[in-house]
């Protein structure tokens, strides 16, 4: 089981997100799509203000013959058929596609790192991915996806198109 999350804060959103999706169902066996949530941006410290942009967040849960790192070349193809540009860490973005979890994978290296670090802190990862694999269990954690959800304060609200 593949877990990616998506998200798009720039230009048509929405329309940005259900294009990543047929471009991942393409490259995957079986897709399943959580709802998509409308969250706030995630800013850095002194970041510029046309940056605080609403975000639309989903997650897919995959199953495909790409390994780790072959997935991640694909989906960096994905968000450039798409038009993201870089705009600097935590910048806009047209979208965004991360590799959550890759079975019960560990990957630490410079470009890839598996369970994505940060997604148990992030209402916007957790809650789609909770959705959608509820079961799913940390492997260096060690709780569900649906356990990690429980101490996370949320502000997501479910995007109705």
């Amino acid at each position: 089981m593949i877990i990616l999350g998506l998200g798009s804060n720039q230009g048509d959103r929405l329309a940005n997100i259900k294009a990543a999706i047929a471009e991942i169902t393409e490259i995957s066996q079986s897709l399943i799509c959580a709802s998509i949530y409308s969250s706030a941006a995630l800013l850095p410290e002194n970041a510029p203000e046309g940056w605080d942009i609403g975000f639309l967040n989903t997650a897919v849960r995959i199953e495909c013959k790409l390994s780790p790192k072959e997935l991640l070349i694909k989906i960096k193809e994905i968000e450039n058929n798409i038009g993201r540009i870089n705009r600097g860490h935590w910048g806009p973005r047209e979208i965004d596609i991360d590799i959550l979890a890759y079975d019960d994978l560990i990957i630490n290296d410079d470009n890839l790192n598996i369970p994505h670090k940060e997604m148990t802190k992030r209402d916007f990862v957790m809650i789609p991915f909770a959705e959608i694999a509820p079961e799913w269990l940390h492997p260096i954690i060690g709780k569900t996806a649906l356990e990690l959800t429980n101490n996370i304060k949320s502000s997501l609200s479910i995007f109705l198109d």
